[in-house]
Order: C-alpha cells, then sequence, then structure tokens
C-alpha cells in the first residue's frame, strides 16, 4: 500500500473513533440528565461512509472515433508547415487497428531514438519484466592472485561509494563487490576484465566517434560504469573511450591494486565466483531508457534481447533478434533496416507503419505483453524527453498529459510515436517521422500532433 493510502485510511480510523467518543458523551450526559439515553433519537446519525473518487478514469469504450476524411482535412494545415520536410505518418484507432490517415507509411525513413519503442517491445515481448543482468569477479585457475571482473552486460554499474548517489537507481556498485572478494579470503595481486559476452565492433555503423565526447554514447563493452559516463551524476558528462578498462580499475582501486596493471583479457576466462551483483530489474531500465531516450541502455537491452534468442550480443545480433521478436508479434517490419537498437546510427530506417504498428500493439487489446510499453512513453508537458515540449501553444498545452510518446531527434530529424486521448476520448495511436527538417522542426511536428488532441472529427 502506497503512504498515501495508509494515511487516508488512518485519517478515516481516527475519524470514526472521534464520532465513537462523542457519542459515548452524549450516552453519559443523558443518563445525567434523567435516564433517557436509551432515546435512539438523542444519538447522532453515523456519517455518511466515505466513497472513493480517484483521479485517473478509464477511457470510454464507447467514445467515437474519428472520420477519416474531418481528420485529414483537421490535419492540413499543420501538414502544410515546410519545416516538416520530408514527412510520413500514420494514425490508428487503438481499439480496433483501423487506420485512420497515412502518408508515406510505407517509405523506410531515419527514424532516430523513436527506434527504441521497437527495442522496447521486443524485450517485453522476449524477457520477464523481472530480469537482471549479473556482474561477476571470479578467482583465476590459471593465475593465483589474479581476480577476473568478468561482464554480464550491465551498464549501470557504478564506482560510486556506499551511500552517494548513482547515475541509475538502485544500481550495482563496485564496492559491493570488493567487499565479497575480500570476504572471500583470496589474496588478490592483479585484476583483469572479461568482456566476452558481447562480439563484434564496439561502435556501430553511422555512429559518430565525436558522440562520445558529446556525452551520446560509449563503445559498447560487456562491463562499464554508470553507462560510461566519466563523471557519473552529470547530465552533460562525457563517455569513456574505454568504458571496460574503466570497471577493471575501479575494481582494482577497491581492492588495493595498483590500477594501472589492469588488463582487459582478448578472451572469455574461466574461475571460481568469489562474488557478484545485480543490475535493477529489465521494467525500471526500460523506464530509464525510454524516459531519457539512453543510447547505451537501448544497446545494452537489445544485447539481452539477442541473448534470450542464442544469437550473437552483437549490433547485428541484437538487431536480428529485435526484428524477430516483433514478427513473432505480428508486427511488420518490411522496410526496416537497422545498425543498431537505440537509432542513434543516421544509416538507421525504419518505416512509420511498422512503429504505429508497434505502439498501437501495445495500446490494443491483442498483445499484452506489450501493454507496459505504453506506460514507458514520456508524458507531453510531464516527463522524460517530452517534459518541457508541449507547454509554448494553446493547442499544445491542451495536448499536454493527454500525449505520450517517444521522441527522436538528429539533425535534420524529428520523430515522435506514441498515442494520445482525442477530444472525444478515443485512444489514437500515431507515428510521426520527419526528415530534411526545417530549423523549427520540432515545433512543426509537435503542433502536428497537438491537433489530434484538439481535433473534432467524430462529428
Amino acid at each position: 500500500m502506497r503512504p498515501t493510502q495508509w494515511r487516508r485510511s488512518t485519517h478515516v480510523v481516527i475519524g470514526v473513533a472521534v464520532v465513537l467518543v462523542v457519542a459515548a458523551v452524549v450516552v453519559v450526559a443523558a443518563l445525567l440528565r434523567g435516564g433517557q439515553a436509551s432515546d435512539a433519537s438523542a444519538i447522532p446519525a453515523a456519517p455518511a461512509p466515505a466513497t472513493a473518487n480517484p483521479g485517473i478514469k478509464p477511457v470510454s469504450d464507447s467514445a467515437d472515433k474519428p472520420v477519416p476524411d474531418k481528420l485529414a482535412a483537421t490535419l492540413a494545415l499543420t501538414l502544410a508547415d515546410p519545416n516538416l520536410g520530408a514527412f510520413t505518418g500514420r494514425i490508428t484507432d487503438a481499439a480496433t487497428g483501423e487506420q485512420l490517415w497515412t502518408q508515406g507509411a510505407d517509405v523506410p525513413m531515419q527514424p532516430a531514438s523513436v527506434t527504441k519503442v521497437l527495442t522496447t517491445a521486443a524485450a517485453l515481448h522476449a524477457l520477464d519484466r523481472d530480469a537482471r543482468l549479473t556482474t561477476k569477479v571470479l578467482a583465476s585457475n590459471r593465475r593465483p592472485g589474479l581476480v577476473v571482473l568478468k561482464g554480464g552486460g550491465d551498464p549501470t554499474l557504478s564506482a560510486a561509494p556506499k551511500g552517494q548517489d548513482t547515475w541509475y537507481r538502485d544500481a550495482a556498485r563496485v564496492s559491493d563487490l570488493a567487499d565479497q572478494v575480500m570476504r572471500s579470503g583470496t589474496k588478490v595481486t592483479a585484476v583483469a576484465v572479461d568482456v566476452s559476452a558481447f562480439s563484434g565492433p564496439t561502435m556501430a555503423p553511422g555512429w559518430d566517434p565525436l558522440d562520445i565526447d558529446g556525452g551520446d554514447i560509449a563503445p559498447m563493452e560487456a562491463v562499464m560504469l554508470d553507462g560510461g559516463r566519466t563523471q557519473p551524476v552529470s547530465v552533460d558528462s562525457t563517455r569513456s573511450k574505454t568504458p571496460a578498462l574503466d570497471a577493471g580499475r575501479a575494481l582494482a582501486v577497491a581492492l588495493r591494486v595498483d590500477p594501472a596493471t589492469v588488463t582487459v583479457l582478448p578472451s572469455g576466462s574461466d574461475g571460481d565466483e568469489i562474488a557478484s551483483v545485480q543490475s535493477p530489474p529489465l521494467i525500471e531500465r526500460l523506464r530509464e531508457m525510454m524516459n531519457n531516450s539512453d543510447n547505451v541502455m537501448a544497446e545494452s537491452i537489445g544485447r539481452e534481447v539477442a541473448a534470450a534468442q542464442g544469437k550473437p550480443q552483437s549490433f547485428e545480433g541484437s538487431v536480428r533478434a529485435v526484428l524477430g521478436e516483433l514478427d513473432s508479434a505480428d508486427i511488420d517490419t518490411s522496410g526496416s533496416r537497422l545498425m543498431d537498437c537505440s537509432g542513434l546510427s543516421v544509416d538507421d530506417r525504419l518505416t512509420a507503419e511498422t512503429l504505429d504498428e508497434t505502439v498501437n500493439a501495445a495500446a490494443g487489446p491483442d498483445q499484452p505483453k506489450l501493454r507496459p510499453l505504453v506506460d514507458l512513453l514520456p508524458i507531453a508537458g510531464g516527463s522524460g524527453t517530452l517534459s518541457n515540449r508541449f507547454l509554448d501553444t494553446d493547442a499544445g498545452r491542451a495536448s499536454a498529459g493527454w500525449l505520450r510518446a517517444k521522441t527522436g531527434s538528429l539533425t535534420g530529424t524529428n520523430s515522435l510515436v506514441g498515442i494520445v486521448t482525442d477530444a472525444s476520448g478515443r485512444v489514437l495511436s500515431f507515428a510521426f517521422i520527419s526528415n530534411n527538417a526545417g530549423p523549427s522542426g520540432r515545433t512543426a511536428i509537435d503542433a502536428f500532433a497537438a491537433t489530434l488532441r484538439s481535433c473534432g472529427c467524430s462529428t
């Protein structure tokens, strides 16, 4: 039970107790006045029972859906904004899956970070929402005194001391690993790092190496600290070019071993497990990825899906695994060409149809495994990458709280994929992609999406 609920129920109990005390005083007073306490009229009537009035109410099943012709006419004005550039999209009724509006929805476009919608859906379809990733320390069987930090793909591991904030909530800590190693009685003289869980290149085709210094990505290695951030709790932190080595050095420092001697092993290692820590559950990592558009987290989760399918934990393996999961969920992925699972690559291509089908499946009745995706979408004007958007115009403000979407942004590209409750109370899913956008392309795509909330297109 939530604390606020507990307080409310306590107030009810206290209130009833007070009423009982007052009633008792009235009875005693009546007895003292002449034995009239048996008269029921002398006792105040009990208060009316408390009734719940929830602030969140379900949408109506009988709300009218928009008429396609009226919807198209209403959208025409914002669609004419040249800042949208090359624009494709699709709008669908969430309850029935009926397509209500489309423009070039089958044309592959550069999607940017809305790619994470596919990664999230694939993870929800393939994995348990409570799944965790494990980072281990092994005592080498071949070299006495050597311990090996064996990465399991968890990007949340942190070197922050106990009691100090980490970038990711409830992150595993190097200090916990070090404590377990010391309690094992192992005499440590050297530290190495095993990154063999991941294979292939550490940077995807279409990634700009400058994005490491820009803080958008780190080389994908099977163990890293705070998603590869060099300043763990800074939003503007650059990322490390050697994240696995950094993690090994942090463990060495905690074990009082010279960090300059740490090595990254060229292949897998064996040994006895003497320490382990676990990541936060999948659902919390997905929430972090979607709200903050975390590229490292997306690539890590893509590899988790690949591992579940027995595919290599590489860029190629994770992309094949994600698209394979969507195919098995009856989502059409034709036209998809992905280099990564985050959407950072300029070579990625997706269609609005695939993106809308994915979020429509989550909002509709036929794919219950995908349902949490709806809750993970940022809220317009309220959370994540939409917290400061849809607040600058009357139409935008009218959409705040009613529209939820994943955002995407690259140079010349803006995208939105999500759901909105329209003025009649009907839930619609949508996917919009704008390439070669003008200087106010983001404002233009927000204005287009906001029209869905205010459109009186059902009559």
